[in-house]
């Protein structure tokens, strides 16, 4: 049976701050970042607590699974297993839906912004944010705090592109929510 997809979506892993130290003085960061069963990873930048990765990863969505990103940080070690230095998740319904009403509302060029979202008690965002429409694309800038340790956040774009199928069902609408 195959799955419905509803998009794709670019995961842009820009960079952490003020991370935690798991070797001797530093560590040796990399992120992986896992959306259903899919999973993807960033390089390893060593010997950084302040890395920079600007690192693009790619992901299907799809209609059948959770549309929660869930992000690991871990430090590269040669001769043990690798450090856990932190984690995150982030719910990406606010974004479908974001993606339904800018095609709804026909929007397919220039920047629009489509909501601001406030961080709450339950999620892993480290200040305000906006959902934003760039030339048809859905699109979040985040810092997102990590949890499971004493400090870190990582800073990723992430950008949402739904497939034919979606947008010709939004047009279908004719400006109606459906």
């Amino acid at each position: 049976m195959a799955v419905e997809t509803s998009g794709r979506l670019k995961v842009i892993i820009i960079q952490g701050r003020n991370l935690v130290i798991r070797d001797f003085k530093t560590s040796d960061p990399y992120v992986v970042v896992k959306l259903g069963k899919q999973k993807a990873r960033t390089k390893v930048i060593s010997s950084n607590l302040n890395p920079v990765w600007n690192e693009e990863l790619n992901f299907t969505m799809d209609t059948k699974h959770s549309a929660v990103l869930k992000f690991e940080m871990f430090d590269k070690d040669l001769f043990k297993r690798d450090d856990k230095m932190g984690r995150a998740t982030f719910n990406l319904q606010p974004m479908q839906s974001a993606s339904r009403l800018s095609k709804i509302l026909g929007i397919s060029g220039g920047e629009t912004t489509l909501r601001k979202v406030v961080p709450g008690m339950d999620d892993c965002f480290q200040e305000e944010y906006s959902i934003r429409c760039v030339d048809g694309e859905v699109v979040q800038d985040v810092w997102l705090r990590l949890t499971g340790v004493e400090s870190g956040e990582i800073q990723v774009r992430i950008i949402y592109v739904e497939d034919e199928s979606v947008r010709s069902w939004a047009t279908n609408c004719k400006g109606e929510f459906c």
